[in-house]
Formats: structure tokens, sequence, C-alpha cells
């Protein structure tokens, strides 16, 4: 493998250990050397530093980056930075880089990262050339994907991802906005791994209260409290042999985190009031629509959970980047909704199928289930077209036409416009603007205090 940073010290540091891991490893000192290396002779992975100078900003690790994808579209990077670069880390993953660590790094952690690179990248078959079906068909054809409806490119690097690490116990971290169908890439990590045959207990961490957090997930003991009148098992114990699944972990206290922390550490957890722990035999896969890595710079996420969280990131792309999809999807949650509600076949007409791929879909797949939903049920047709969706869905009154009324914001003042569209529609009722959102009533709150929206009713 290829070390690519201008201090030499670094380069001895990172060469000693991965040569203490197994792993050949050569240096280079600057871009120009580190693509002449790449040329000369074969690698399998590549850390890269971001910085090269003391005046760059960054930029040039990003340059040297698209460079090596360019030449070397499979070789897997892992960026080196420090904390104060995180952002521009989290530019380089969606740029193509594998993952990324900062310097200091913790020795064990790293070769742990390296390693599940490498045996990502190994797993890794090259795309056929073919069309966008085929390659689908042969995905299916290898593994479980029936719920996730899709062709597009970017849903089928997903899918292969999911493919390779469903198979391994590494933990895996969902990004996503919200809407993208996070929970259900969940489901096919652990549909498609060794531990299908055992539960996948699902936690919203934004429900959790942070002193319900140790009895909801480790369990207690009776009498470890006054309304303990039994034993009781908690998430953790419940996910034995199978899958633990953390939905919002970024709305995770941070007090909490660090009881999260020793679970994953370790294997092991004690319920409350008992006097000994016990053994935990689970996968964690966690998802948010944050980008933890900020989250740790501003000092709200612990930096250790963070890593034992993000061994391998699965990033989801936004509706609006597959607008390809949105047929498929339209015409498998009518057809849903249609068999839910025991009525007919319902048939969508082309011109409302272009209406609906031109939206922007600021809620992603949960906001365009919802618009087919009501479309269906409030036209009352079996055959819909642009005018019915132009009739019944929730657009905003003052855009012109067919938008949605949300070009040109910010991901946060969509959210605020989503959340006030809601509070409007369902009457302030905080729990029917929950459901309707796809939240949490905790989760909720919180989105309303950061927004300066209150005035809820709290009643049913």
């Amino acid at each position: 493998m290829l070390v690519v940073d201008d201090d030499s010290a670094v380069q001895v540091s990172l060469a000693l250990l991965l040569k203490q891991a197994g792993f050949d490893a050569r240096c280079a000192d600057d871009p120009r050397q580190a693509l002449q290396l790449l040329e000369d002779g074969p690698f399998d992975l590549v850390l890269q530093d971001m910085n090269f100078s003391l005046q760059t900003g960054g930029e040039e690790g990003l340059a040297l980056l698209a460079r090596i994808k360019e030449r070397h579209p499979a070789l897997p990077v892992l960026l080196m930075t420090a904390w104060g670069s995180i952002t521009l880390a989290v530019r380089g993953v969606k740029a193509g880089a594998a993952n990324f660590f900062t310097k200091p790094w913790d020795n064990g952690q790293l070769v742990a990262l390296v390693e599940a690179t490498l045996q990502a990248a190994m797993q890794a078959t090259p795309a056929p050339q073919s069309t966008p079906q085929s390659t689908r068909r042969a995905l299916d054809a290898r593994f479980e994907f029936g719920a996730i409806v899709g062709e597009h490119p970017k849903l089928l690097k997903v899918l292969e991802t999911i493919g390779q690490v469903a198979r391994t116990r590494a933990p895996v971290l969902i990004l996503g906005e919200s809407g993208t169908g996070k929970e259900l890439v969940a489901d096919a990590i652990h549909r498609n791994s060794p531990r299908a045959a055992h539960p996948i207990v699902k936690i919203n961490m934004g429900a959790i209260t942070p002193t319900l957090f140790e009895s909801e997930m480790f369990g207690h003991v009776r009498g470890a409290f006054t309304d303990a009148r039994s034993d009781r098992k908690g998430h953790v114990a419940m996910a034995s042999g199978g899958t633990l699944f953390l939905d919002e972990i970024g709305e995770l206290q941070r007090g909490d985190q660090v009881k999260l922390l020793r679970v994953l550490q370790d294997q092991r957890y004690q319920p409350v009031g008992a006097s000994r722990s016990e053994q935990a035999d689970l996968r964690v896969v966690s998802a948010t629509n944050r980008e933890l890595a900020e989250l740790v710079a501003g000092g709200d996420f612990r930096e250790d959970l963070f890593y034992r969280l993000n061994l391998i990131t699965i990033r989801l792309p936004a509706l609006r980047e597959r607008r390809s999809d949105i047929p498929l999807l339209a015409r498998h949650i009518v057809a849903g909704v249609a068999e839910s509600y025991g009525l007919g076949g319902i048939g969508l007409a082309p011109a409302a199928l272009d209406w609906l791929a031109a939206q922007p879909w600021p809620g992603n797949i949960r906001q365009l289930k919802q618009t087919l939903e009501r479309t269906v049920l409030l036209s009352g047709k079996d055959q819909l077209g642009q005018a019915d969706f132009l009739a019944t869905s929730a657009v905003d009154e003052g855009a012109p036409g067919t938008r949605l009324g949300v070009d040109g914001m910010t991901l946060e003042q969509v959210e605020r416009h989503m959340i006030e569209q809601a509070l409007q529609q369902h009457g302030r009722n905080i729990s029917r603007v929950a459901k309707a959102l796809g939240l949490s009533r905790t989760a909720l709150y919180r989105r309303l205090e950061r927004h300066g929206l209150g005035g809820v009713d709290e009643d049913e």
C-alpha cells in the first residue's frame, strides 16, 4: 500500500504500523511522486494526507484524490486529516474516498479500518458491461434486495456495498437525508448476513430519554428501582445473535454515548441493578441524517464512538440524485397502496410520471409515498394524471405551477419548511405531525426547538 504525506515522521510511523500488521508499504512525499509510484506498480490501498504545504487549504489533497480515482477508479483511498479539517475530509469521502482517519490516530482502530477497507475492495466485483436492468438482475440473483426498488447506478453501488459487507460483522454507519430508506438498507444488511435467522432489533435513539437509556438498552433486574417488579431484557439482549439497528444515532445524548461505547468495545453489558455483566453477541448498524464527523468536530459526538460505528460507511443518494428511479418507485408504491386499501389496479399516466420525476422531493421517498397515497385516496380514479397530483399533492401554494417551492433552500431551511407544512396540515397536533414526518415525538421536539417552532397541541 502507498502512504502519501510530506511529513517524514508520519511516513515512518504509518509504514512501521502497517508492517507490524502484516502489510508492505511504500511512501511518497507529494502528489507528483504518488502518481508516479501508482503508475509503476500495483497497490491495494492508498493512505493520503489532505495537505502538502502550509498554504494549502486541502484543495491539493482533493485534486490528488480526483486524479487517483480517475486513473485507478477501483483503488480505495483513506484520507488522513487533522480535526480542524473534518469538513474537508467529509468532502473527500463524497468525492470517492473510502473513508478517513485523523491525526493523531489510534493504532488499533486504524489497522481495523485498513483491514475492513481492503476486505470490501477484495470482495468488490467489476460492474458488468451491460444495461442497468441486467446489473440489477445480477445483484438480485446473488442477494435478497426485494424491498429496495431502483436501478440507478448510484443505488446499484449501494447495493453492491451491502452485499460486500453483509456477511461480515463489521459495524456499518448509514448516512442519508430523511426519507432516503436507511431502515430498508439496515434490513437488507441483516437479511443477507449469517445472522438473518436471528432478530434485528430497531431502536430510535432520539426517542430514548437519558433517564431510561440504561434500562431500555441493557434491561434491569427485579428490585433495581421502584417499578422494577420483575427482570426485563433490554434491546441489547434481545438482539443477541442478530443485529442491533440504532436509528437517528446523531440524536444520542453525549452522556449516553460512553455507555453505548462500552458495549461496542467489549461486547459486554450490565443490566441495571445486576451484580455482573453479560456477554453481547451482536452486529451494530446505525443510521443518521446528520454528518457525525461534523458533530465530532463540534464536540457533540464522541470521537471514539464515531470510529467504532463507522468502520464501514454507506451513503444513500437523495431521490433527486436518482430521478430515473422515480417512475419505478411510483408504480411500486401505488401498487402497494392499492393492495393495502383493497382497491383495484391503479395506473399512472406518462404525464404524471414525468411530473413526479421533475419534482425536487426534499422529503425523498417518504414524501413521494405520502403524495402518492394521498392522491390515490382522494382522486378515487383507476388512472392518475398530472392534474390529479396538482389538485391533491402538498404543493407550495405560493409557487408557480408544478414546483414544490423549495428551490434555493438549504437542507435546514427545507426541514423547517416541511415541519411548518406538517404543523399546518395536522393542526399542530404533535403526535400526528411526528407520524407524518416519520419521527419520534422526542426527535420532533428537538427539531421544533432548533427551528424555533413552538405552540404545539399535546392532545392525541
